[in-house]
């Protein structure tokens, strides 16, 4: 077998992501012998069946991270946020995940979290420049 590796530039980016995060799934599974993770993903559609909200994330030993989740601007302050935030929680639930966190910037939405019972697990100041980013987290019951 030969010492010599090549990287390379290119290719398909989104099948690469799926490939790495598969085979990081494989090994976790496998490592802390846990093969219970899971996606999911909820919308909403206005009355047009135009998608204006959405949330994602995933599930797996007992813990769930929402990943993506975004409220149109016109849709906004309409509770939408808040149901679909309570959709990923009971999503959680319904997994035995007993903790649930979440990543934002201080130009998203921490106030949002911490007014759903979220709280500041860690905070990277400057990120970007003049900016913080949160990892939020909350205890399921």
């Amino acid at each position: 077998m030969s010492n010599r590796y090549n990287i390379e530039t290119g290719g398909n980016t989104h099948q690469i992501i799926q490939l790495l995060e598969d085979k990081l799934s494989e090994h976790n599974a496998t490592t802390v012998k846990k093969n219970d993770g899971n996606i999911f993903s909820k919308i909403v559609r206005d009355d047009n069946k135009k998608i204006i909200a959405g949330i994602a994330g995933w599930t797996w030993a007992n813990v769930c991270e929402i990943t993506h989740i975004w409220v149109d601007e016109k849709a906004r302050s309409r509770g939408i946020g808040k149901m679909l935030l309570k959709a990923a929680e009971d999503e959680a639930r319904s997994k035995g995940c007993r903790t649930i966190l979440v990543r934002t910037f201080s130009f998203q939405a921490p106030y949002f979290y911490d007014l759903n019972g979220y709280q500041i697990d860690h905070v990277l100041n400057n990120f970007p420049e003049g900016y913080s980013y949160y990892i939020l987290v909350k205890g399921l019951c």
